[in-house]
């Protein structure tokens, strides 16, 4: 008797520890757009391009300063070339870019990261986690995972990743040697790496 009244007690005050640990609900930031950024590089057969995406809104949710979710939405309207000088040129690869060809930006102004798992790297320092969840580009959700570097101090994260997707996973076939023969120079490769930064407080 004494022995399960005492597994009751310490089932009682691990959870009343549990609960005290506990600051609530999750916090919830903002991601700042003006100080967070999404740089793109496509490249291809003869060569490579690169820009930006502006981050429209996004947020990340805190539950004891530890993140358990988030959401990241890219205005795909706002999409650059950087690497063309000329306008005329630059203008005309935007175009593209925004046509049924890539991102039917018409029909899909907006991407979307859904940041579901935060997962910290066993045996290296406490900035280096493992994230997964989904992406989702014309419409299309696929699972992604990357690795990404977090500081999370006084309700500001910060936050920094490299990654790469396969286009042609989200139905942007155009140019792929995957699905067309005799490219040539025209090929265009089928991973997209992605650089971002972002900072939510």
């Amino acid at each position: 008797m004494k022995q399960i009244i005492s597994t009751i007690l310490i089932t009682v005050m691990s959870i009343g520890s549990m609960l005290a640990q506990s600051d609530g609900d999750p916090k919830k930031l903002s991601v700042d757009t003006k100080k967070s950024s999404v740089k793109w590089i496509a490249e291809k057969v003869a060569g490579s391009h690169d820009g930006t995406v502006k981050i429209k809104e996004g947020s990340l949710s805190l539950d004891n300063n530890v993140i358990i979710s988030g959401n990241i939405v890219m205005d795909m309207t706002s999409i650059t070339v950087d690497d063309i000088e000329d306008k005329d040129t630059n203008a005309k690869l935007i175009g593209h870019l925004k046509s049924e060809d890539f991102f039917s930006v018409s029909s899909h102004a907006t991407s979307t990261f859904t940041l579901k798992n935060f997962t910290p790297k066993k045996g290296e320092n406490g900035n280096n986690y493992e994230i997964s969840g989904t992406l989702n580009i014309k419409g299309i959700t696929n699972d992604i995972s990357f690795p990404a570097k977090i500081n999370i101090s006084n309700d500001v994260v910060t936050a920094a990743a490299d990654l790469t997707f396969d286009r042609t996973k989200w139905d942007i076939r155009y140019n792929s040697g995957s699905f067309f023969d005799g490219l040539g120079d025209y090929m265009i490769y089928d991973d997209v790496k992605i650089s971002f930064t972002l900072v939510a407080q």
